[in-house]
């Protein structure tokens, strides 16, 4: 099988403990049950997507201990493991009540508590990527970090990343521990991230783009994307990736699913490479 997410390139995360990773990642909220609560309605398609994923040269799964909850690094574990050069980022700090219901809680003894459960249902000794899940405005900021700079000085977490923030939470982080990645997000129908953006570019911080799709009406019958697509033999799915990893050096789009045909699809992007009028032709009327 032919492994197209090579051509998205890579990017090198860290600088104390640098990881280069490729800039197509996949998104493993997807792969559970409807509003992210449960299991999937098909275990074992959810198996096959995640092994496509990696089969088409994905070495970056995004997930959370949040996604299910439990259930989504449960599968991760019974379809990679031991994942064999891949890359597994998990997350903590929101909590569970039901079906799209999310809560976030950041006390120190949780966020130890989560990193713990997520060292054991994926089977390893340190995690690669572990990021916030939400900085918890209740709770002291130094004590959240604490936990971190803990969690990496016995070498059960590698890197550290963070989740909706703002340039002000990054430069205040980055004074106490390393940061490698922010996932806020951003599509096209949704750039409120720029700034945010551009600082982790000037930093050589990965920005990770969740809900990377959300084109909206951009992605219409009649819209650019769709025109675009056309004429190249491509999707608008796979328009709207490929313009993300042309946007910005640091972008490491992650776009999830449930399916293997739209996995398939996600990362075939990684190989349209658009033109300087395309690109105006999108960003004109995603201004609009």
């Amino acid at each position: 099988m032919s492994q197209p997410v090579i051509s998205s390139g890579t990017l090198t995360l860290g600088t104390s403990d640098p990881m280069p990773v490729r800039r197509l990642g996949f998104g493993a909220m997807r792969i559970t049950g409807k509003g992210i609560w449960g299991n999937p309605p098909d275990h074992d398609e959810a198996i096959r997507v995640l092994r496509t994923a990696v089969e088409l040269g994905v070495d970056l799964i995004d997930t959370a201990d949040a996604y299910g909850p439990f259930v989504s690094e449960d599968l991760i574990k019974e379809a990679l493991y031991p994942y064999d050069g891949v890359i597994i980022a998990t997350k903590g700090a929101l909590t569970r009540q039901g079906p799209d219901q999310w809560n976030v809680c950041g006390r120190p003894e949780y966020l130890r508590q989560s990193v713990e459960m997520s060292l054991r249902r994926l089977g390893v000794e340190r995690i690669d990527l572990w990021q916030l899940h939400r900085i918890d405005p209740t709770v002291p900021l130094d004590d959240q970090l604490e936990v971190v700079t803990d969690m990496q000085a016995q070498g059960k977490i590698r890197h550290f990343g963070l989740s909706e923030v703002s340039v002000d939470d990054i430069k205040t982080v980055r004074e106490k521990v390393e940061v490698v990645t922010v996932q806020n997000m951003y599509h096209l129908g949704g750039r409120a991230s720029e700034a945010v953006l551009d600082a982790c570019a000037a930093s050589g911080i990965g920005f990770i783009p969740w809900f990377p799709l959300g084109a909206g009406n951009l992605a219409a019958a009649d819209g650019p994307l769709a025109k675009i697509a056309g004429r190249i033999g491509a999707t608008p799915a796979q328009v709207s990736l490929a313009w993300l990893l042309g946007h910005s050096p640091v972008m490491l789009p992650i776009p999830g699913t449930g399916s293997v045909d739209h996995v398939r699809e996600n990362c075939g992007a990684a190989e349209i490479t658009l033109t300087a009028e395309d690109r105006a032709a999108i960003e004109a009327a995603a201004s609009a």
